[in-house]
C-alpha cells in the first residue's frame, strides 16, 4: 500500500521536472512514510512512497525488471502474487530478484501483454513504463479500491494516487488544475459524492474502476477491461440453497484466507454489521491472535460498541474500542477534508478516520466489510421494488396520471411519494444509494454548463444492465457510484490518512 505520483511526456525534457515529482511526493507522506524513491529517464518520472507490507527489506519502489527495460510503480496488493510468480517461472522460465508481488504484476506484463490483468486478484493501481517502446500501459483494479488521478497538459500526462501531489505539478507547470467543474459540482450536490471519472477540477479526472490504459506519443487511451455480471438463476429447495451458501463460504473463506497474506500483523474492522463479523470470523482461523477494532459515540442510539463487542466474545478475539467526544469530532473534520482532495458528502468519514487511527497504533493492515451490501443486496433501499409491485402492471397513461396526482397533493401528505415513485421507471428514479437534491431543485446551477441530468451519470450503466430486474439493477448502479464514488473513497482516504492499508475480502 502506497503513493504513487509521475509525468509520462512526448518531448525528451522530463529530466527537468524531477525536482517538481520530488516536491509532490510530501503531500502524500501519509500513505507511504517508510520510504520514497524516483525514478526517470528523458520520457518518463517515476515517484513512490512506500507503505511496506510485503517483502519489507527489498521489493523497493519504482521497481525495475528485464535488466530495466520496464518500470514500475504501483500502489495496492497482488494476493495470489505467489501462484503468479510460480506460474510465470514454471510456464516462461521466469526469474525474480525479490519475494514481493510488485514484481509479479511487471513480470505478468512483459510475458502476458495486457491479459496480464486477467491474472491479478488484488486491489492495484500501477503505472508502467517500457523505456524501449517509450510507452506506458496502466490500470486500476476491477471495483476501484485503489485511486488513480490523471491530468493531461499538452504532450505530458501526470499521474498520482491523491490529487494533492497532482496540483503539486500542475502547479509547478504553471498552468494549474483549471476552474471547478460545476457539473461535477452539481452532481456531487445531488449524489453527495462526486462519480468517476470526474473530479471537482475540470482538469483533473479519475481512471475509472475496471479500465487500464496506454500513454503513447502524448496521446492517453482507455480501454474497459471489467465489467460486473449477476448471474441470476433460481435456487429452489432446501438442498439447493444450501448448496448455494456452501459455494458462497467456500470462496469468502478462500478470500479472506488470502488477503491475510502479509510480512506484518493483520487485524480487522469489526462494527454490529454482518459483514465485517463474518470477516472477522473468519481472519482468526488464519491468525488466532487477531485484534478487532470497534468506534463509538458518547451518545446512545449513535453507537455500535455493544454490539459489536459481543460479536468479539462470541468470535474469540481481543478487541479493541474507540470512543469519540463530540469535541473530538468537531476539531478533526478540517483535517479529514484536507485528505479527501474531493467533498464527499458522508458522516461516516470522521469515525472511520478514528478508528483507523487507533488500530494503527497495533496493526499496519486490517480487513473489512465494504462491498457485501451491494453483492448481497442488503440496503434497506433495494426493497423499493418490492413495495413498487402493485404499479408495474399499470400501462403507461395511468402511471402519468399518478404522477400528476402526485403532484396535486400536499408536501408531506401520506402516499403522496409512492405515487410518485411508482409513476416514474427506475432509470428515472434510483441514482444510487444516496440523493440529496433532485435536478429541479439546482437550477440555479445549470446556467454554468446548459441543460443536464443525474441522469447522464447513470444511462450507460442502465443500458449494460437493461436485462436485470430491479433489485439487480440497484446493485449494478450502486457498483458504479455509490461504491466506487463514497465507501471505497472514505475506505482509502481515511485510512491512508493514518499510514493503514484496509482491504477489502467481498471485494
Amino acid at each position: 500500500m502506497c503513493g504513487i505520483v509521475g509525468l509520462i511526456c512526448a518531448a525528451d525534457n522530463a529530466a527537468l521536472r524531477v525536482d517538481d515529482v520530488r516536491a509532490a511526493l510530501p503531500a502524500m507522506h501519509h500513505r507511504g512514510p517508510d520510504d520514497t524513491q524516483i525514478w526517470h529517464d528523458d520520457q518518463a518520472v517515476l515517484g513512490f512512497a512506500r507503505l511496506a507490507i510485503i517483502d519489507i527489506e527489498r521489493s523497493s519502489q519504482p521497481l525495475g525488471y528485464d535488466n530495466g527495460r520496464y518500470q514500475i510503480v504501483f500502489n495496492g496488493e497482488i494476493y495470489n502474487y505467489l501462484e503468479l510468480r510460480a506460474e510465470l517461472t514454471e510456464t516462461f522460465g521466469a526469474t525474480f530478484d525479490t519475494d514481493g508481488d510488485t514484481e509479479a504484476i511487471v513480470a505478468a506484463y512483459k510475458y502476458y501483454g495486457e491479459d496480464c490483468l486477467t491474472k491479478l486478484r488484488g486491489m492495484f493501481a500501477f503505472v508502467i513504463w517500457d523505456t524501449e517502446h517509450k510507452s506506458a500501459f496502466g490500470a486500476r483494479d476491477q471495483f476501484g479500491i485503489k485511486p488513480l488521478y490523471v491530468a493531461i497538459d499538452g504532450d505530458t500526462t501526470y499521474f498520482g494516487s491523491e490529487k494533492k501531489s497532482l496540483l503539486s505539478l500542475l502547479d509547478s507547470s504553471g498552468t494549474g488544475a483549471g476552474p471547478i467543474d460545476t457539473a461535477a459540482l452539481q452532481n456531487y450536490l445531488t449524489l453527495q459524492y462526486v462519480p468517476e471519472p470526474d473530479s471537482m477540477h475540470r482538469r483533473v479526472r479519475r481512471i475509472e474502476s475496471g479500465t487500464s490504459f496506454r500513454i503513447e506519443g502524448g496521446i492517453l487511451s482507455i480501454n474497459r477491461y471489467f465489467s460486473p455480471t449477476f448471474e441470476i438463476e433460481p435456487v429452489e429447495g432446501p438442498k439447493a440453497q444450501q448448496k448455494l451458501y456452501g459455494q458462497i463460504a467456500d470462496v469468502l473463506e478462500d478470500s479472506v484466507k488470502m488477503h491475510m497474506r502479509a510480512d506484518v500483523t493483520v487485524g480487522a474492522f469489526l462494527s454490529s454489521g454482518i459483514d465485517s463479523t463474518a470477516i472477522a470470523a473468519l481472519a482468526k482461523r488464519y491468525n488466532p491472535d487477531l485484534l478487532t477494532f470497534t468506534v463509538g459515540f458518547e451518545r446512545d442510539g449513535f453507537s455500535e460498541v455493544d454490539i459489536a463487542a459481543e460479536s468479539a466474545a462470541a468470535i474469540g478475539v481481543q478487541h479493541i474500542t474507540k470512543v469519540v467526544s463530540p469535541e473530538e469530532f468537531a476539531e478533526a473534520v478540517p483535517r479529514i477534508v484536507w485528505y479527501l482532495d474531493d467533498p464527499v458528502a458522508d458522516p461516516a468519514l470522521v469515525p472511520l478516520w478514528f478508528i483507523a487511527r487507533e488500530a494503527r497504533k497495533h496493526v499496519k493492515v486490517v480487513l473489512s466489510g465494504e462491498g457485501a451490501d451491494e453483492l448481497f443486496g442488503g440496503y434497506n433501499i433495494y426493497r423499493e421494488p418490492l413495495s413498487l409491485k402493485l404499479f408495474e402492471p399499470l400501462p403507461g397513461p395511468a402511471k402519468n396520471l399518478l404522477g400528476a396526482l402526485s403532484k396535486r397533493l400536499p408536501d408531506g401528505m401520506r402516499g403522496k411519494d409512492l405515487l410518485r415513485r411508482g409513476s416514474i421507471p427506475i432509470e428515472d428514479r434510483y441514482y444510487g444509494n444516496a440523493r440529496l437534491f433532485r435536478d429541479d431543485e439546482l437550477g440555479f446551477l445549470k446556467t454554468h454548463d446548459g441543460a443536464q441530468s443525474i441522469s447522464d451519470v447513470t444511462r450507460d450503466f442502465y443500458k449494460q444492465c437493461a436485462a436485470y430486474d430491479d433489485v439487480t439493477k440497484m446493485q449494478y448502479i450502486d457498483l458504479f457510484t455509490w461504491l466506487r464514488g463514497d465507501i471505497l473513497v472514505k475506505a482509502d482516504k481515511m485510512t491512508m490518512a493514518n499510514s493503514l492499508e484496509l482491504r477489502v475480502p467481498f471485494l
